[in-house]
């Protein structure tokens, strides 16, 4: 059996009157091994993660030098970053079975060849000898690859925690890959705006995200070996998508508390996905310039990493996913209604910037341990299957809402301070009406999502054995121990 350096432990029964013993089909789990080498599949997952991020979003900060390089509106322009949102909705279901059937590995290498190819696609049609309508189709069609490989990036965090980390490391992992996703977006909003100053550095750009693409493709290719390890790191591992594909869909549908947590989270994903959207469209109606809503947007993301791996720390040590969720989403409340106020007057740039630096330090730090809860409420359904339903509610509810406060702007006729451009909308009503939509969604949640924790009940039972327990390898009763 393979082992990179790690220490085994081994629970072993003692006689006693009335011995209580495991269910036989989870003997074999009284072994359990943690091994160095999941850090090196977390590693290239956070890298495929930031990967596809940083394409996914390449135009949306260069809108303008992009629309005039490839000889578009700025409508389909738009439509490079928009691509995404609506390939994955229906994407997304057969990703949740290729993770919970085909395995990590095969999910992976097929993700990182898709963003590659995608990456390389859009190089190779951007020279300048290329017709206008023909580059504009070649770059859609790499976008369109890059979105077809998002959902198998994206739902991967859950499944790796599960399969490769112990019990006590499981949120922190899980954490760490997920917050790759925004610090690609943060990272895109940063090098696509200081490497194209004009339109003619577009190439080189789609060459400096195309590079750590080919990399990254060959560390999946090459560098993951299996989809689980020889030994599992923990009771629930060994046992992970043990539910079949659709029999797993119809167990979430009579899960209450998952559809409870399906609806209010897929709800806080969309309210984020709107902030995110028509920040500066919000602020620049107050005279706040584009840099200024750039800062703000770094901060959201900034202060939600931060938040995000402080969190992860806490619940993997407390296991209080309940607790830490509704504790933030009501933060996250807090702050969305702060933001809702402030972002309506002139001259605030202090506290736009802090409603925007908590509704990220609270709200982002949510995502991971919400998924985490998602499949602990839902075990023994897939930990992809229960995690990707979210993120498809969270899509689905994001178009809906993004239509809704779209469609209750008012066009103003004067606005003195406005550094919009000609067309000038009042944002009041949809800032409140999201603010809304957060606090109701907020607080059915806090009131009725109740749940036990299966996953760990299940580790519980099958670690159980007799009241007295007897280490032979190590001397103490942890499951899992890493050298």
């Amino acid at each position: 059996m393979e082992n990179d350096g790690e220490v085994s432990s081994e629970v072993q029964t003692v006689s006693s009157d009335e011995p209580r013993r495991p269910n036989p089909e989870l003997r074999k789990l009284l072994v359990f091994k943690v091994y160095k080498r999941r850090w090196f599949v977390l590693l290239v997952l956070c890298l495929l993660n930031c990967s596809n991020a940083t394409i996914w979003l390449t135009f949306a900060p260069i809108a303008d030098q992009s629309a005039q390089y490839l000889k578009v509106s700025l409508e389909e322009v738009n439509w490079l970053s928009v691509i995404y949102m609506v390939v994955a909705i229906p994407v997304s279901f057969g990703t949740t079975w290729m993770l919970d059937t085909l395995g990590l590995r095969v999910t992976l290498i097929l993700g990182s060849g898709l963003n590659m190819f995608g990456a390389l696609l859009r190089f190779l049609g951007t020279p300048q000898g290329t017709a206008a309508e023909v580059r504009y189709i070649l770059v859609m069609l790499g976008q369109t690859l890059g979105a077809l490989a998002q959902p198998l990036i994206i739902f991967t965090p859950t499944k790796l925690a599960a399969l490769w980390f112990p019990d006590h490391q499981r949120a922190t992992a899980n954490t760490i890959a997920s917050m790759s996703n925004p610090l690609g977006i943060l990272l895109a909003n940063i090098i696509s705006p200081l490497m194209v100053p004009t339109s003619a550095q577009i190439p080189v750009l789609l060459l400096a995200y195309a590079i750590p693409a080919c990399i990254i493709c060959f560390l999946a290719t090459v560098g993951i070996r299996s989809s689980t390890p020889p030994t599992p790191p923990s009771a629930s591992a060994e046992s992970s998508s043990c539910e079949p594909f659709v029999q797993g869909i119809k167990l979430l549908l009579k899960n209450k508390a998952y559809l409870i947590l399906l609806l209010c989270f897929g709800s806080g994903i969309a309210v984020f996905t709107c902030f995110s959207t028509l920040l500066e469209q919000i602020l620049c109606v107050q005279g706040y310039t584009n840099d200024f809503a750039g800062l703000c947007g770094a901060l959201f993301i900034v202060f939600g990493i931060v938040g995000a791996g402080a969190l992860g720390l806490y619940v993997d040590k407390t296991k209080k996913f309940i607790e830490a969720t509704k504790i933030n989403m009501s933060f996250s409340a807090l702050a969305c209604i702060a933001f809702s106020v402030v972002s309506l007057m002139p001259q605030q740039k202090a506290a736009v910037a802090a409603a925007c630096s908590l509704f990220g330090l609270f709200g982002f730090s949510i995502y991971p341990v919400a998924m985490e809860l998602s499949v602990e409420c839902s075990y023994p359904v897939g930990e992809a299957t229960s995690a990707g339903l979210i993120f498809v509610s969270g899509q689905v509810q994001s178009v809906l809402y993004i239509i809704i406060l779209q469609a209750l702007t008012k066009r103003l006729a004067d606005a003195p301070l406005s550094t919009c451009g000609d067309a000038i909308l009042s944002w009041r009503v949809p800032t409140l009406v999201m603010a809304g939509l957060c606090s109701v969604f907020t607080c059915c949640f806090i009131i009725f999502f109740h749940t036990r924790y299966r996953r760990l009940e299940a580790e519980e039972e099958a670690m159980y054995v007799t009241p007295q327990i007897n280490d032979s390898a190590t001397g103490d009763d942890a499951p899992s121990v890493d050298t």
